[in-house]
């Protein structure tokens, strides 16, 4: 027997080496030897027990919301959309409003660049449009049923931009609704477009419209809060959804909704320059840098630098507006990246030298 094993071992050398004939390639295979291939015993037939498992079914989409074995719970879902159109969505998020019991649209603190309809097209459901009555006022005709079906409530950009859906996630805890988030692209982060760093700016402000009795400078310390730290503000501009008509309802009694009213860019500095001839701190002057943007995360995307003075001449197109101060400390990278968008590139470029860039 040991003998017969030191021929085996002797011979697996010569069965294996590789013997290149001038005509093959180096990755061709040698001639087995027939000997030595015959000398070892065929392999038994595989036995039952060696046989590959069964393939397990595919899980399919809701099986992966929750534990093997355990029941699906039932919620309400809060969906971010994204910034554009219809296809902004996350896949997971299409799978839950595709089986959800019902479906609401947040429509009042922002819109998407498409209509109801396109949606519902797309989404292959029926919505709901919750304006801010029902969202602030009447909350639980969203949260009826869900502890017992899934109920999708779709916001654009995401979930959280607006504190008033804070609110309502804190309505479904005191009911013991159980809820999840799907969160998506904000213009919180989508300014990033304008190439100014987002580790770069200082806290977010909001410019409601002026009206002749009531023109609020609350939004001025914060910006000069911002600038004194030499940072880059961003401002969100308003929107006037379903407002009421209040001199018509004070004359007839009759409830009237004005049409939708959409801020602008040039509004939006018109209005901050107005402020500082008041305020004096030079924080949001004719000749401050800002950067105005539309319709961020589409096709039609439109941005415009200059200074706020310039911004007030620009029109930017359909809505949704929004707008940058320039902080001091902006990099000469954002600099030559704002530049390309400039109104007036040279009058840029000499009021960034005199005043911008500004590290530490």
């Amino acid at each position: 027997m040991v003998a017969k094993d030191e021929r085996l071992h002797i011979s697996v050398p010569k069965a294996v080496t590789k013997h290149h004939h001038p005509d093959q390639g180096a990755n061709s295979s040698p001639t087995p030897n027939p000997t030595f291939i015959s000398s070892y015993p065929k392999p038994p037939p595989p036995s039952p027990r060696s046989q590959p498992p069964p393939a397990l079914p595919s899980p399919s989409p809701t099986s992966l919301l929750s534990p093997v074995g355990s029941p699906t719970p039932k919620m309400l879902y809060f969906i971010g959309l994204g910034l554009a159109d219809e296809k902004d969505i996350s896949v997971k998020a299409l799978e839950i409003v595709k089986r959800a019991e019902r479906v609401y649209l947040e429509a009042y603190t922002a819109i998407l660049l498409v209509d109801q309809e396109r949606l519902e097209s797309f989404y292959g459901r029926s919505i709901i449009l919750a304006d801010r009555e029902m969202v602030e006022s009447s909350s639980h005709t969203i949260l009826s049923g869900a502890t017992d079906s899934d109920i999708a409530f779709l916001v654009v950009g995401d979930p959280f931009g607006a504190t008033t859906h804070t609110d309502l996630q804190l309505r479904c805890r005191e009911e013991g609704v159980p809820t999840r988030t799907l969160p998506n692209a904000s213009i919180l982060t989508g300014i990033g477009v304008t190439g100014l760093s987002l580790y770069n700016f200082g806290a977010t402000l909001s410019m409601v419209f002026f009206t002749e009795s009531w023109r609020p400078a609350s939004f001025y310390p914060k910006l000069a809060a911002n600038a004194g730290l030499g940072l880059h503000t961003l401002v969100l501009l308003d929107i006037k959804v379903k407002e009421p008509d209040l001199d018509l309802m004070a004359r007839t009694g009759r409830t009237v909704y004005l049409p939708p009213r959409y801020m602008t860019v040039a509004e939006c500095a018109a209005q901050m320059v107005e402020v500082e001839e008041k305020e004096g701190q030079g924080v949001c002057g004719p000749d401050v840098l800002a950067v105005g943007v539309a319709r961020v995360g589409s096709d039609e995307c439109k941005i415009v630098a200059g200074t706020l003075g310039e911004l007030c001449e620009q029109d930017l197109g359909p809505p949704l507006h929004s707008l940058v101060v320039v902080g001091k400390r902006g990099h000469d990278i954002e600099r030559e990246f704002l530049r390309e968008y400039a109104v007036d590139p040279e009058r840029f470029d000499r009021i960034w030298k005199e005043g911008y860039g500004q590290q530490g």
